[in-house]
């Protein structure tokens, strides 16, 4: 019979798992996570920035049509 996520053959009964087993694999799943939260740390903080700044450009191009005044063109004409 042999293991779904190890592939590793389970006999009997006879191999005993040790607390030194148990503390390596516990290492081992807590560093992939540790990995993965920082890798996903670096891409929230990325996307972060880059929102920002998309919004800040929106701001400004919304704003600069906002501001610019609308003038009434006076033609003076001499009879």
């Amino acid at each position: 019979m042999t293991g779904k996520d190890s592939g590793t053959e389970v006999t009997g009964g006879q191999d005993r798992i040790t607390r030194e087993d148990i503390e390596n694999k516990f290492r081992q799943l807590t560093g992939e996570v540790n990995e993965t939260a920082q890798r996903m740390s670096r891409m929230a903080i990325a996307g972060g920035a880059a929102g920002v700044v998309l919004l800040l450009i929106l701001a400004f191009l919304i704003g600069r049509s906002k501001g610019v005044k609308k003038t009434t063109v006076v033609e003076v004409v001499r009879v």
